[in-house]
């Protein structure tokens, strides 16, 4: 992929240079970009370098290298210990950092805070698949910050391939889908794998049920979707699925896991949840109203 003409002189920087970090260098290089690595431990600069990647012996020196710095670290802790040492954030001075480390919506906004204190232009952001599709059709990334700085700095991050798709001028907006993102995948990840011991207990093997689960996961779609529509409405219907019947398949399963020494502690939390919704007179509405019954209007 090639960068547009009217950037083929654009800089870039990246901060951190774990497996998603090298991605992102990696990414930029192939693009032609001149492409500035800086890590805080030593040696993980080699492959970018090797690629033609220019190493970088502090932050400072990395960050004053290019018009746009990109933060891909654990967390905020790990990006403002370095964004925040005061050569660091002098360097920073009317330059563009997009950052990409993983954290909650308040530290975003903390953050953009601290950057507009310091005349640093700001933009929050998320990456929504692994690092092997950084730079193909399928890497998704998320934004949010201001409309103008994003649109300046887009012709730039198209070298990362995939979607991009800037959620709003609110700053925390990118951190709030990538947590609700998240709190999805790994609950559902949590889920199976308690559903694979469960089975192994009985005899069935991972491999026996796995296209079953597959199943499973095809109703989801069609679901997420009414589970939206009863959420922003406040309908939650139970006409096909009444929450009274999800609290009993839930039983279930607590007892059967608890059969075998399984921690059941998980599925005993929804459980509770669901006769929590029974017991204040809504029985015979969907498992959706648990989302009321979590944060009431």
């Amino acid at each position: 992929m090639s960068v547009p003409t009217d950037q083929s002189a654009a800089t870039v920087t990246v901060l951190g240079l774990g497996p998603m970090g090298r991605a992102l260098a990696g990414a930029f290089l192939a693009a032609g970009l001149r492409t500035t690595v800086w890590n805080r431990t030593p040696g993980r600069d080699a492959e970018p370098a090797a690629r033609g990647a220019h190493p970088a012996a502090t932050a400072e020196e990395a960050v004053a290298a290019s018009d746009l710095t990109v933060v891909c670290l654990v967390n905020y802790d790990a990006s403002d210990a370095v964004l925040r040492q005061d050569a660091v954030t002098a360097a920073l001075k009317g330059r563009t950092v997009l950052n990409l480390s993983a954290d909650t919506p308040g530290r975003a906004r903390d953050t953009a805070d601290w950057a507009a204190r310091h005349g640093i232009r700001y933009l929050d952001g998320a990456i929504m698949t692994p690092a092997p599709t950084i730079g193909t059709p399928d890497a998704v990334f998320l934004y949010s910050g201001p409309e103008e700085l994003y649109a300046e700095q887009r012709p730039v991050l198209a070298a990362l391939g995939g979607t991009h798709t800037r959620l709003g001028e609110e700053i925390g907006r990118a951190a709030v889908y990538d947590i609700a993102l998240l709190d999805i995948f790994w609950t559902a990840a949590a889920g199976y794998t308690h559903a694979l011991a469960v089975a192994r207990a009985e005899g069935v093997t991972a491999r026996e049920l796995a296209p079953f689960a597959q199943g499973i996961a095809a109703i989801l779609p069609e679901l997420f979707t009414e589970f939206a529509e009863d959420t922003d409405t406040g309908t939650y219907s139970g006409e096909l699925n009444p929450i009274t019947s999800a609290a009993s398949t839930l039983a279930h399963i607590v007892h059967a896991s608890e059969a075998h020494g399984i921690d059941a502690s998980v599925v005993r939390v929804i459980e509770g949840q669901a006769r929590r919704v029974i017991a204040l007179g809504h029985g015979t509405d969907g498992f959706s109203r648990v989302a009321e019954v979590l944060a009431p209007r």
